[in-house]
């Protein structure tokens, strides 16, 4: 991957991520720890005072910053093309995904957006249309297929070392809405927890996306069928906050997806065990340096991320730091802009793209996401034991 497609720096616009959003600041900061991307213009908030607030904490000219999304794009679109932004992020909730997405598409930007990609299933496939009829490209920031031994695990499967995959379990277990958190002013659990906001799912929205879209990444297979029951365990929470899967997959190997936001004490603990005719691999989150692999006549193996040349090309090449050094959420969130700001700026200078060299989530998998979330719904309020995946 070149990275001398163009000689300036890719220019990014935002949209969300002022005062008091979480996970706005972290795509600041993964945008540009490569040194390859640099924050030009965003509305940081649908409140006007509290966007240019936001923007002035940034440092950036008051004339880049916008009261609005549209205001942005418009004005935007209006710049000479050496000064425009090129892409922008949204950093949104759910509900503001969409509009601003569109928008974006419609006026000839790049779009990197947040999971889930959109508050329904019908809104994302009318961007997936957008995208390919525009050819633009678009990031959906599912930051765990940034983890080089994500990576590792997905190339030992693609190898057939494993042989024939036969079972998947992935849990995403969090704790921090075992409490009814929302009517104390967490704005986080507010939003996650409303379903004029979120959504038609909580916690299988937030959370069992991620899990549905790793277990669907490293093993390479798509779902077919699930069986799904979803859960509301806090006293007047609106959507769900706890939900068990069964899945089937198109190979006919089987699996168990589990998400729950009360199961107390947990932090971030995303897992994943994959297993075939061979063996079986094994990755946590929260100990993200290390791969486990089970052999069926073999010793148990450890891969660790940039430990000798052990390891595939794609995992090492998003590798940052010497072995033994800790590379967690930061680093794989930056993978991602990594990989599209390599893409873009090849897309930017009329060079070729090579899509194996810029892999990353796409509006592809922001569909299936969505249409995950409908087919769990679903099934919850079915009495038939498998409802098939639709899309």
């Amino acid at each position: 991957m070149s990275n001398n497609s163009i000689n300036r720096k890719l220019r990014m616009g935002m949209v969300g991520g002022g005062h008091g959003a979480f996970i706005g600041e972290v795509h600041r900061i993964a945008a540009q720890l490569d040194n390859r991307i640099e924050l030009v213009c965003g509305a940081f908030s649908s409140d006007a005072t509290k966007s240019k607030e936001s923007g002035r904490s940034l440092f950036l000219p008051s004339d880049r910053v916008y009261g609005s999304f549209q205001e942005m794009i418009e004005r935007e679109r209006a710049l000479p093309e050496g000064e425009r932004m090129d892409f922008v992020s949204i950093v949104t909730p759910n509900h503001v995904h969409f509009a601003p997405a569109m928008l974006a598409l419609e006026n000839g930007f790049h779009v990197v957006l947040d999971k889930p990609m959109t508050f329904d299933l019908e809104e994302a496939k009318q961007l997936k249309q957008k995208v390919d009829e525009t050819g633009l490209l678009f990031l959906l920031t599912h930051t765990y297929a940034g983890y080089p031994m994500v990576r590792q695990a997905r190339q030992l499967v693609r190898d057939g070392a494993l042989g024939a995959i036969r079972k998947i379990y992935v849990e995403y277990p969090q704790g921090w809405l075992s409490k009814f958190s929302e009517q104390d002013g967490n704005k986080q659990a507010s939003w996650r927890t409303d379903p004029t906001k979120s959504g038609k799912a909580g916690c299988m929205g937030d959370i069992g996306t991620h899990a549905l879209h790793l277990a669907e990444f490293i093993s390479g297979l798509r779902t077919t069928h699930l069986c799904a029951s979803l859960h509301t365990y806090v006293e007047g929470r609106k959507l769900d906050d706890d939900g068990n899967v069964l899945l089937r997959f198109e190979n006919g190997a089987s699996g168990v997806l589990i998400a729950s936001q009360v199961a107390a004490g947990e932090e971030n603990a995303l897992k994943i065990r994959v297993y075939g005719e061979n063996g079986g691999l094994e990755w946590h989150q929260q100990e993200p340096n290390s791969l486990v692999v089970k052999w069926l006549d073999q010793p148990t193996q450890i891969y660790r991320s940039n430990n000798g040349g052990w390891i595939a090309a794609e995992a090492a090449s998003l590798c940052r730091t010497p072995a033994g050094h800790p590379e967690g959420y930061l680093e794989a969130f930056a993978n991602l802009y990594k990989l599209f700001a390599g893409a873009l700026a090849a897309k930017v200078a009329g060079v070729p793209q090579d899509a194996d060299a810029y892999d990353y989530p796409s509006v592809d998998d922001g569909v299936r996401g969505m249409a995950f979330l409908d087919n769990v719904v679903r099934s919850n309020e079915s009495n038939e034991k498998w409802t098939p995946f639709t899309v």
